[in-house]
């Protein structure tokens, strides 16, 4: 690997920083011992730190010279899940942990901006983007409410992921759509109770509630074209508290995934259309929220293979996968390659059968700190080659 012998050095206090955040973790827009990390991590670098971007976001400004300007952009909150991995560095706080490499995004980052400090190769600018609350609660919207790319104009912007059952010193992306679109919807569904000895005075939500979900599974196969792809998961029913009593109500939950905004609409309105009228068939009512998430992940044809290129240069062609498979999950990084062309990368977090394989938003998850320096060296080589200095796109 062609990892810089500056950022091989940091490896030690990357590792430090990297689990001292996933012992400290904070769920989205509670993130602030978080950002107060990052803003004297930054300051301490050099960098200019402007707080309370999108609500506890943190973006750091380096310049050198007039040239072009980039983002680079990692998430930072944890999950509601309680860790049961057992490391020296196990979370503090009962019912949050860093199940998804945030906590090493976040370290990533900071070793590229260490870096890009104390080198400055480069023409330009570099935006260092530390989004809060990625995790469906809004952040990528929240930092584009507070006006990012206004306040710090970027040509293109990049983010990255760890990966989980890809090796380490591999890197994996694709150009156009790579990750899916996700919506969460509530269907709230008004019957009418009665005792349960007494059906025939009911119009029973739980009932209802039973034949929608099982409706709901006609839109992919019988609306959605068979050459989309689409996922409709109902994942909880909430209804009644007693063995006696059919209830007055009943709550539908779950979540869409899909690849276009169309389809994403097309699945909505049929949802829609089939609670309502499943619902009105028993003699009841159903109405739908439906809340969408994330945009699907869209890279840009050529700044994908900019990037690619850069992971070669650090880890030869043979370990970077340049058109790997599409991913159902979602990221609202999305939001912001809707504004600003960029791309978006997978790392290796780990083989199939290593500890650090286990998946992404499981309690058993570890992220695998023997990456944290190439994914700063990454970020680093994106800025030195498209800020001017190695000439690179």
């Amino acid at each position: 690997m062609q990892i810089p012998e500056k950022i091989k050095a940091y490896h030690k206090d990357l590792t430090a920083w990297r689990r001292d955040l996933h012992a400290h973790p904070e769920l989205g827009f509670d993130e602030h011992r978080t950002s107060d990390f990052v803003a004297k991590k930054l300051g301490e670098f050099g960098v200019t730190v402007h707080r309370n971007v999108g609500k506890t976001g943190v973006v750091g400004v380096l310049q050198t010279g007039n040239g072009p300007t980039i983002g680079l952009r990692c998430d930072m909150d944890a999950l509601p899940i309680d860790e049961i991995a057992d490391v020296p560095y196990k979370s503090t706080k009962p019912g949050v942990m860093h199940a998804c490499g945030h906590d090493g995004h976040t370290t990533m980052l900071l070793g590229a901006a260490r870096y890009l400090a104390e080198t400055k190769n480069f023409d330009g600018t570099v935006y260092f983007i530390f989004q809060p609350a990625e995790e469906g609660i809004g952040g990528a919207l929240a930092m584009l409410e507070d006006k990012l790319f206004d306040r710090f104009p970027c040509d293109s912007v990049f983010g990255m992921h760890n990966t989980p059952g890809l090796e380490v010193g591999k890197f994996a992306i694709r150009p156009g759509a790579m990750m899916a679109g996700g919506a969460f919807f509530d269907i709230d569904i008004t019957g009418r109770g009665s005792h349960g000895a007494r059906p025939e005075e009911s119009v029973d939500p739980v009932l209802v509630a039973s034949h929608i979900v099982t409706s709901l599974q006609a839109i992919v196969s019988r609306n959605v074209t068979p050459t989309a792809t689409a996922v409709v998961s109902c994942t909880a029913i909430h209804s009644g508290d007693a063995y006696n009593v059919i209830p007055q109500t009943a709550t539908i939950r779950g979540t869409v995934r899909t690849f276009s905004n169309e389809i994403m609409a097309q699945v909505e309105k049929a949802m829609k259309r089939t609670a309502a009228n499943t619902a009105a068939a028993f003699g009841a009512t159903a109405e739908v929220n439906f809340d969408v998430k994330f945009a699907p992940l869209v890279n840009d044809e050529k700044e994908t293979a900019f990037v690619a290129d850069r992971a070669v240069e650090l880890v030869g062609a043979a370990d970077v996968e340049r058109n790997r498979g599409l991913i159902m999950a979602s990221e609202d990084f999305s939001f912001m390659l809707e504004k600003c062309k960029g791309a978006y990368i997978n790392i290796g977090n780990g083989g199939l059968g290593t500890p650090t394989s286990v998946p992404v938003h499981n309690p058993a998850y570890q992220f695998n700190d023997e990456i944290l320096p190439l994914g700063s060296a990454l970020y680093a080589r994106l800025v030195e080659a498209k800020l001017g200095r190695l000439g690179a796109g």
